[in-house]
């Protein structure tokens, strides 16, 4: 098995679109998107059999918060929906364990802990990743799956079954109420959309907020790239919402061909604007673009941990759903400093609580 950090693009553009866990986040578009935000070094690693044959793909990113010491406390390794795998049992297992081996060697003086965040089950091959001295977590999420194409009736609530009755009635209510579900016109309008983010990370959930170069870059690439064959934009899309001339949510959301949309960011003033409903809204013009798009899912991209209460996954479910527990699988690659940095920053949130 050899590993190479080396890939041809059409050999990966293939093979994450034949695999039947694809996703965008493995792709090539992803890796270059990644190579323009700030602070955020991408990393492929790909794996060749014998034959020199392509049989498994990981893309990650090496991503911090600061420069200098802020560097050294905040890097991270983190892979969203991979490594990807083909082949026999034998092979995936020999592959999985030569990508592993190869990335414990990129990051271990480089990112305070490795994080993959699944997309799919590895239960079968969680002994590999204990080899290399990562651990299980058990995290929640939703995945709503989406009606098959082919259903021509409008593209309401009602297209969903298990979407409960009250949300159905909030997207009437705040449509109705004057709310809408518009595309960025402009970077101004998306600058009214990373503010309300901007508050919401720094008060509310108090964890790291994208640096503003991820969602300039974003906004560049969700319109098509002319003359282009495929329907959806390159890496997905961002909708706002806008009442009385102002922008009071938002959501951006990477698309993967005709499979899935990814809730990645998303944010709604639902206390100031009560009767509009722009959290519900924002999820709604998610799940409105794959309905009129015939993606099969939309992934909300985690709902917490199951033995802790948390409001955003009553609110997720009421979506419909099904509720999965696919994990992440971590490994601390400097405990010492982790241990540290962790402290550092359960300080600083309580500081910004006070």
């Amino acid at each position: 098995m050899k590993i190479s950090t080396n890939i041809s693009i059409n050999d990966w553009t293939a093979f994450i679109n034949e695999h039947r866990s694809g996703t965008i986040f493995q792709s090539p578009e992803i890796f270059d998107f990644f190579r323009k935000v700030r602070r955020v070094e991408p990393l492929v690693l790909a794996a060749y059999d014998d034959e020199e044959k392509l049989c498994g793909v990981l893309m990650g990113i090496f991503t911090c918060e600061k420069e200098g010491i802020g560097k050294l406390l905040s890097s991270r390794m983190v892979i969203y929906g991979g490594p990807l795998l083909t082949g026999d049992e034998d092979q995936k297992r020999s592959c999985l364990d030569a990508i592993l081996k190869e990335l414990v060697h990129q990051t271990k003086g480089k990112a305070l802990f490795t994080q993959f965040r699944n997309y799919f089950s590895w239960e079968e091959y969680l002994d590999v990743f204990e080899r290399y001295g990562f651990t299980f977590l058990d995290r929640l999420n939703y995945i709503v799956r989406l009606p098959e194409t082919g259903d021509r009736r409008p593209v309401t609530g009602n297209r969903l079954p298990d979407m409960s009755e009250s949300r159905r009635r909030q997207i009437r209510k705040g449509l109705s109420g004057g709310a809408e579900i518009i595309k960025p016109a402009n970077i101004e309008q998306l600058k009214e959309f990373y503010n309300i983010l901007f508050k919401l990370y720094r008060y509310k959930i108090k964890k790291p907020l994208a640096d503003w170069s991820f969602f300039e870059n974003f906004y560049k690439q969700t319109s098509p790239r002319p003359p282009s064959p495929v329907p959806h934009p390159p890496i997905g899309i961002i909708r706002l919402i806008r009442f009385e001339g102002k922008i009071i949510g938002g959501i951006l959301a990477p698309v993967f061909k005709d499979k899935c949309i990814y809730e990645w960011y998303i944010c709604g003033l639902d206390k100031e604007y009560k009767d509009q409903y722009p959290s519900v809204l924002a999820t709604w013009a998610a799940i409105e673009y794959a309905l009129n798009n015939n993606l099969n899912c939309f992934d909300f991209m985690g709902v917490g941990k199951p033995d802790v209460l948390y409001g955003v996954r009553d609110f997720k479910a009421r979506f419909g759903g099904e509720l999965v527990n696919y994990g992440r699988i971590t490994r601390i690659n400097n405990p010492l400093l982790y241990n540290f940095a962790e402290l550092g920053f359960n300080v600083l949130a309580l500081f910004k609580k006070i």
